[in-house]
């Protein structure tokens, strides 16, 4: 079983602000590194009002520099609303700051304002994500090639050979085909589009790698008693799944995993969102398998970190070692 976090960084008023939040994403990531936690993953949006990471690539060389072993997933990156050379060279460089460690979902976003915020057409969203992986594909071989018109070069190059893994995300099925073509794996956000995927990798004759493992809910939180802690957990995650139910309304076609909620009920009673006891969420585990991520999103919806940090530790104490003892992680180094 893996094990993940992931941040977003938003920061409605209803929680703790951004000065507190990005150092306590750092400082989170360090303790996941040190208990053996895979991947941590961090996404983009920019011009949200509740100030949704714009700059994951600069959160992610801070990550970088406190951990040594957690691989940095970008999920998803936007890719279109960068320059493709100067991306190329950021991630270069992070990768040789982390030691070869990055990897990333690439997108071409869905919400119009970031477009124009960014001078970007969207309807050549997709010819400017296939530029970008065309871009990367050359760029990192540090050699000289064609860049519209002019020749250009990109050093240095990043750690990981041929280049660090791409990803292709998306909620249509035009992503999945995007995919097919252009990703070293897919990562859907609704059903039945693996498939399309996968039979479009069948009929262009690529290889068909294994399909993501199996994930935990959206929000987990290990607590000793749960009804104490869901009255203060429920805003911040109602807040930031209502935002996302309603951000996806954006897309025009496809889907989102997050609900809308309207109250505390309806919170406990979707398997999205999960506040457990340290029983219970060795149960989930098991019942997950050993292929199986479970993700924590600690800093979900500007929630106090005093209150997440508690249930981490727990996590730390009472479940990660039975987990080792099951057979679901392995042994912690000493």
């Amino acid at each position: 079983m893996r094990l993940a976090l992931r941040f977003d960084m938003r920061a409605p008023s209803i929680g703790v602000p951004p000065s507190v939040l990005y150092p306590t994403s750092v400082d989170m990531c360090e303790w996941a590194d040190g208990l053996g936690f895979e991947t941590v993953y961090l996404a983009e949006h920019h011009g949200a009002d509740d100030g949704y990471c714009p700059s994951p690539i600069v959160q992610a060389s801070a990550i970088a520099a406190r951990t040594t072993s957690m691989r940095i997933h970008f999920s998803a990156l936007i890719a279109v609303l960068h320059h493709p050379l100067r991306l190329a060279e950021d991630l270069a460089v992070l990768d040789l700051l982390s030691g070869g460690r990055i990897e990333m979902t690439l997108g071409i976003g869905y919400r119009p304002h970031e477009y124009t915020m960014m001078g970007v057409k969207q309807s050549q969203r997709v010819k400017l994500l296939e530029e970008i992986i065309e871009v990367f594909e050359k760029a990192w071989t540090g050699e000289p090639f064609d860049f519209r018109g002019q020749t250009v070069v990109v050093r240095p190059t990043p750690v990981q050979k041929p280049r660090p893994p791409l990803y292709i995300g998306g909620s249509t099925e035009a992503s999945a085909y995007r995919a097919a073509k252009w990703g070293d794996n897919y990562f859907p956000a609704g059903p039945g589009l693996l498939e399309i995927y996968q039979a479009e990798r069948r009929r262009l004759g690529l290889p068909v790698p294994p399909p993501p493992g199996g994930r935990g809910p959206l929000f987990l939180f290990v607590t000793d008693d749960p009804d104490r802690d869901w009255p203060a957990l429920a805003p911040h995650v109602m807040y930031t799944s209502n935002s996302n139910a309603e951000w996806a309304k954006e897309r025009g076609s496809g889907s989102t995993p997050y609900p809308p909620v309207t109250s505390l009920d309806e919170l406990k009673a979707s398997d999205k969102f999960a506040v457990v006891t340290p029983d219970e969420c060795v149960d989930l585990a098991t019942r997950l398998g050993n292929d199986a991520e479970l993700t924590f999103q600690p800093l979900m919806g500007a929630v106090d970190p005093e209150l997440t940090w508690r249930s981490l530790r727990l996590f730390e104490s009472d479940v990660l070692p039975r987990l080792v003892g099951l057979g679901l992680r392995p042994p912690l180094a000493n």
